[in-house]
């Protein structure tokens, strides 16, 4: 099976190569800047949520670098913003911005692109994977809402129908462009892994 595994077309270089750990570093790196650049092409909205565009790069660092290195790449953002670097939306940075109205969303991020990672490997090589890659980022979204949303109503005190309201219906119709470009995207960003090795 995992002899299967390595020559699969779907599944990502990474997670059935032994690559330095040198490399996987820089990977996790260079989609960390990924979510960094996404995360300031943003619209800000009353809520204080803005739509931008940084879960197309959680949905990306699952896909490609599998479940523990998508999660290492979105701790390395998550880590650069805590120390104060401007990497979240509007070029903001700081530890009040993880524990503000919108952190939970940021540490879901992390959670997001470990389950969108771990999904895609496993439902690599079965017929119709494209759609499977798209239930994965749906699931990965589904948990970044939750700890969001979640998170927004402990700190703002709002009902869940108006944080819903707030936080979700209005970003649904873009994540699933995201999610749909993400998917398109994944499976030829193996491809180019594997040229590239």
């Amino acid at each position: 099976m995992e002899k299967a595994k390595q020559t699969n077309p779907d599944v990502s270089y990474l997670q059935t190569k032994s690559l330095s750990h040198t490399v996987r570093l820089v990977l996790c790196a260079l989609f960390a800047a990924l979510t960094a650049a996404l995360s300031q092409l943003s619209i800000p909205l009353p809520s204080l949520v803005p739509i931008n565009l940084a879960t197309l790069s959680v949905f990306l660092a699952g896909g490609v670098l599998g479940a523990k290195l998508g999660l290492l790449s979105q701790a390395v953002y998550i880590l650069l913003g805590a120390v104060g670097l401007p990497v979240f939306s509007n070029f903001n940075g700081g530890i009040h911005v993880l524990v503000g109205p919108t952190g939970g969303y940021i540490w879901g991020y992390a959670a997001a692109a470990w389950l969108v990672g771990l999904l895609a490997y496993r439902l690599a090589g079965r017929r119709g994977y494209w759609g499977l890659l798209v239930l994965s980022m749906v699931a990965g979204l589904a948990v970044c809402y939750t700890l969001g949303t979640i998170w927004f109503i402990v700190v703002t005190k709002s009902s869940l129908w108006a944080a819903l309201w707030a936080c979700v219906f209005p970003f649904l119709p873009g994540d699933a462009l995201k999610i749909i470009l993400a998917a398109t995207l994944v499976p030829q960003l193996h491809k180019a892994l594997r040229r590239a090795a």
